[in-house]
């Protein structure tokens, strides 16, 4: 009485749909990759030149993302603030 179809459950829907969004992530990352090694490069520069320590680069890079995200700079520092006294006080 009943017969079975090839209809898409959604277990089988799921599955295709996370190996979908990998293929289409692997073709990003693959097609990244040549500006993440330019970026390497260009740090690997930059302290090779004497320009940027890695701590410079590091802090500015930091930044930079925090002012394309719009972050606000006095919640990260009260939150810095907050964990060294909660380290002081542990050392004590």
């Amino acid at each position: 009485m009943f017969e079975e179809t090839e209809e898409t459950t959604p277990t089988n829907d799921k599955s295709e749909k996370m190996l979908e969004y990998i293929k289409v992530l692997k073709s990003i990352e693959d097609a990244m990759e040549p500006y993440q090694e330019s970026r390497k490069e260009l740090r690997k520069d930059f302290i090779s030149q004497g320009w940027l320590s890695k701590e410079e680069i590091s802090s500015i890079t930091k930044a930079y993302r925090m002012l394309k995200k719009k972050e606000n700079i006095d919640e990260l520092v009260s939150a810095y603030d907050a964990l060294m006294r909660g380290k002081t006080q542990n050392d004590a």
